[in-house]
């Protein structure tokens, strides 16, 4: 009998880009700055049912376990104000000429929040051994959105923000998808109506 197929073995390295994309692709923007994604897996589990006659173990019913999507944390140490509008709703204000941002507002108090959807790519880079950039890995989460987020500020330090971003694939849908890719997608400068 022949042994076991060696594993494919990638050296990956840095969160090289974040793009955001709401589901209908009206609006997509990319991250380049010092960024992190924290992914955490959500996970129901269903109990086991165990026989216990006499304190001893006559049979069990394992537990099972359901993915029902990921809580993404991405941190970044520039403010972005395009992301809270993705990820909490509201409305960015532009000068009509140059439209430089003026200004943010977040969805009103009281009023029933409805999450923008999108979907999170992150992208990583595969090295080789000197230094070289082979590919991208692409890792695509469906079904995202945001919660509301808290801008804190403190002397003498950066503001480091944090967005908090739940990912809830569809029916059939899987809960991430990774693929590769030679180049980072182009990030270009936004363009607005006249």
């Amino acid at each position: 009998m022949a042994g076991p197929n060696k594993g494919t073995e990638m050296a990956v390295i840095d969160c090289c880009m974040i793009v955001l994309t709401t589901e209908d692709e009206s609006k997509s923007f990319g991250i380049t700055s010092s960024v992190k994604l924290g992914v955490e897996p959500q996970i129901e589990t269903t109990d086991p049912v165990k026989l216990i006659i006499k304190g001893v173990l006559k049979a069990q019913k394992k537990g099972k376990n359901t993915i029902t999507g990921h809580q993404l944390t991405l941190t970044d140490n520039l403010t972005i104000l395009e992301i809270l509008e993705f990820v909490q709703g509201g409305t960015l204000t532009r000068d009509p000429e140059t439209h430089k941002i003026t200004g943010y507002k977040p969805p009103v108090v009281g009023e029933e929040y409805t999450p923008t959807k999108f979907k999170l790519e992150a992208y990583a880079a595969q090295m080789d051994e000197g230094g070289n950039v082979i590919q991208y890995e692409k890792t695509t989460y469906p079904g995202c959105t945001g919660q509301p987020v808290g801008l804190s500020s403190e002397d003498d330090v950066f503001r480091v923000n944090e967005y908090t971003i739940d990912s809830a694939p569809g029916n059939g849908e899987a809960p991430y998808e990774i693929s590769y890719v030679d180049e980072l997608p182009v990030l270009t400068e936004q363009s607005f109506g006249a």
